[in-house]
């Protein structure tokens, strides 16, 4: 058995990590520039977009070989450094080059979000770094340097304590509000750890916890070229349990991915698709995440339209084994569609209708086909969406 309790100051939690950000003159009041760093070299997992199109820091990040450890990442907002070919790859490396002047870098590491197809400003970029405190542990410093669309910063922390009394600690920062589709959201999120995890564990949990949160929220469909999800282990706990670790992975993966969903550019409601008794698991992710992502199906959130067809008719296109005398559609605990109450009553709409009012709630679609489940999360778009944004933001 173990316990998780959440804690206050996101990174700040984690020995073994200094963290901070300048404002390099891309935003005109706010960081935009952040670093994290160890004194030692440490184990780094990554998940990535699916994107054909991988930004340079990406690219550059994938050059290394595996299992790889590092001791910096840099960060910036305001420019995605996507799209931008060789030449986005080679400006990374004069940036290292330029700062390893002053700083022993192991294997450093970019992150990048921002506007897509424009060459990094490397001169203020390299001058901002300068003034980086690299001594500093200031987790509010590096996660606003990492907004962009924002509307509030996205950290948490939490310690996990064993049966035995031993405990461990793990933190993240995440940034993302737009561009978000099953497919890791837009995004940055940054994990640390004091866990002593070895690295196969490292790169197992990671995943994993990836498919159940960021690979399953969807705000508008679309998919980034800078998606990037990253765990770092300083490992100066000494305790570790796979299990508890687990445990507290997903629980913080999961929170920051529904923050995405509940920050979504426009957004105004955060809904849970869950399908249960499918085939098998790879149907119900399949229909679950063609409800957050249905289009259709948003704009009856936002309306509050209780009309079940287009949750219906959206199982059906996903293409998964599903029959109208089998499925049954719950809003929370209101029936709204079995194969015996095929219409909505006055009573049992004003109640969906109740239900679809609330900021939050599950829409909850079994197939009674098999015993498999899974659970996407998605969201309206909001009233932002009605004008076309020509702002291209990874």
């Amino acid at each position: 058995m173990h316990k998780i309790e959440w804690l206050e100051n996101g990174l700040e939690n984690i020995s073994g990590f200094y963290f901070g950000g300048v404002n390099a003159g891309f935003k005109k009041d706010a960081n935009d520039l952040g670093f994290i760093r160890s004194d030692e070299a440490v184990d780094v997992s990554a998940v990535f977009t699916q994107n054909r199109f991988k930004a340079a820091p990406i690219r550059h990040f994938l050059r290394y070989e595996r299992d790889f450890k590092t001791n910096f990442i840099l960060l910036n907002s305001k420019n995605a450094n996507a799209m931008t070919g060789d030449d986005g790859v080679a400006d990374i490396d004069e940036i290292f080059a330029n700062l390893s002047q002053n700083l022993k870098l192991i294997n450093p590491i970019m992150s990048s979000t921002g506007v897509i197809g424009y060459r990094l400003k490397k001169d203020k970029i390299i001058s901002a770094a300068r003034n980086f405190n690299l001594n500093s542990r200031d987790s509010n410093a590096v996660v606003t340097a990492i907004m962009t669309t924002d509307s509030f910063k996205k950290e948490l922390a939490c310690k996990i304590t064993l049966e035995n009394g031993e405990c461990f600690k793990i933190a993240a920062i995440c940034k993302g509000a737009g561009m978000i589709n099953p497919c890791l959201a837009t995004m940055l999120c940054f994990v640390l750890t004091d866990a002593n995890i070895p690295k196969a564990d490292m790169d197992e949990l990671l995943e994993l916890s990836a498919q159940q949160s960021f690979n399953a929220v969807s705000v508008d469909g679309d998919t980034s070229t800078n998606d990037t999800l990253m765990l770092l282990a300083s490992k100066t706990s000494g305790v570790y349990d796979k299990n508890a670790f687990k445990a507290g992975l997903d629980l913080i993966t999961k929170k920051l991915a529904l923050m995405l969903v509940k920050d979504g550019e426009g957004s105004t409601k955060v809904v849970e698709f869950e399908v249960k008794n499918a085939l098998n698991l790879e149907e119900a992710q399949k229909a679950a995440k063609a409800l957050s992502n249905s289009l259709l199906v948003k704009t009856a959130i936002f309306g509050e339209d209780p009309n079940w067809g287009r949750i219906a008719s959206t199982i059906g296109a996903s293409g998964v084994k599903c029959d109208e005398n089998e499925l049954v559609i719950h809003y929370d605990d209101v029936l709204v569609y079995d194969k015996n109450h095929k219409e909505l009553d006055e009573i049992r709409e004003q109640k969906a209708h109740e239900v679809m009012k609330k900021p939050s709630y599950k829409i909850s679609c079994d197939l009674r086909a098999g015993d498999a489940k899974f659970s996407a999360f998605g969201c309206d778009l909001g009233h932002k969406y009605v004008s076309i944004n020509a702002d291209y933001r990874s």
